[in-house]
C-alpha cells in the first residue's frame, strides 16, 4: 500500500489532465499529481536524464538499474529490469546488476562498461569525494559529455529511487506481468544486501524504466519525446 493517496482520472488536477488521457498513467505520476506544479517540472526533467539521448540506451539502462539497485529501491528495479532487457542487456548482465554483491568485471568486460559500472557505484553508495583511480578510469573511458550526462542519469534515478521507497509506490500490474514473461518477480529488498567497491556493506533497494504506464507519462511529458521501444523492463 502506497503511504500517500495516488491521484486517479477523476480527480486529477487540470493542470495535469492530459497525462490521464489514455487511462492511469501509473503510480509515479499518481503521486507527483498531489502537488501539480511540482509534477510539471519533475516530469520533463526525469525524462530528460533517464530517456533517449546521445549516450546509449544500454548504457542508460546499466546506470538506471546498478543505481536502483545500490539502493535497494523494488519499484524502480521491478521496472528496469524489464527495460534493461529491451536496451538488450542479456539474462547474466541484469543479474550482475541486479546482485550487487557479486562482481561485474568478469560479465562487462568491455573498458567503457566496466568504467561505467565502476563509476556508478561510486557515486550511488559512496560519501564525500571518489577515489583518484576510479574518476581517472570513468573520465578516460566515457569522455566529458558521456560522464556528465550519465552522472545525472544516477542522480535522477537516486531521487526516484528515495522518492518511491519513501512513499512507498506500488509496482504496476504491467511490469509485474512483464517480469514474470522473463522468469522474475517482484524485487523484496528484505534479502538484498549490497557490497561497495571498498568492502563497506549495506542494505539497499532497486528502480526501474519500462515503457510501463509509469514511464509512458515520464517520457511522453512536455518536453520529451517517448522513445520508440516496447515494452518486455
Amino acid at each position: 500500500m502506497p503511504l500517500i493517496d495516488l491521484i486517479d482520472a477523476p480527480s486529477s488536477p487540470l493542470l495535469l489532465r492530459d497525462l490521464y488521457t489514455d487511462g492511469d498513467p501509473g503510480p509515479l505520476v499518481g503521486a507527483l499529481a498531489q502537488v501539480p506544479e511540482l509534477c510539471e517540472a519533475t516530469l520533463p526533467f526525469i525524462g530528460a536524464a533517464l530517456g533517449p539521448s546521445s549516450v546509449s540506451f544500454r548504457h542508460k539502462e546499466i546506470a538506471i538499474l546498478r543505481t536502483s539497485a545500490n539502493l535497494s529501491c523494488r519499484f524502480c528495479i521491478d521496472a528496469h529490469t524489464v527495460v534493461a532487457f529491451e536496451s538488450g542487456l542479456t539474462g547474466r548482465e541484469v543479474r550482475a546488476l541486479r546482485e550487487c554483491p557479486q562482481p561485474t568485471d568478469d560479465v562487462f568486460t568491455d573498458p567503457v562498461e566496466t568504467a561505467l559500472v565502476h563509476w556508478v557505484d561510486a557515486v550511488s553508495t559512496g560519501t564525500g569525494a571518489i577515489d583518484a583511480s576510479t574518476s581517472a578510469e570513468a573520465k578516460q573511458q566515457l569522455g566529458d559529455h558521456r560522464l556528465v550526462e550519465l552522472t545525472v542519469t544516477v542522480g535522477a534515478t537516486i531521487l526516484l529511487n528515495r522518492l518511491a521507497t519513501g512513499l512507498q509506490l506500488p509496482t504496476s500490474n504491467d511490469t509485474i506481468a512483464a517480469l514474470a514473461k522473463r522468469g522474475y518477480e517482484s524485487f523484496n529488498p528484505g534479502t538484498h544486501v549490497s557490497v561497495r567497491r571498498d568492502g563497506a556493506r549495506r542494505l539497499e533497494f532497486r528502480l526501474s524504466r519500462a515503457e510501463t504506464p509509469e514511464h509512458e507519462a515520464v517520457l511522453a511529458s512536455p518536453g520529451n519525446q517517448k522513445p520508440g521501444i516496447g515494452v518486455a523492463s
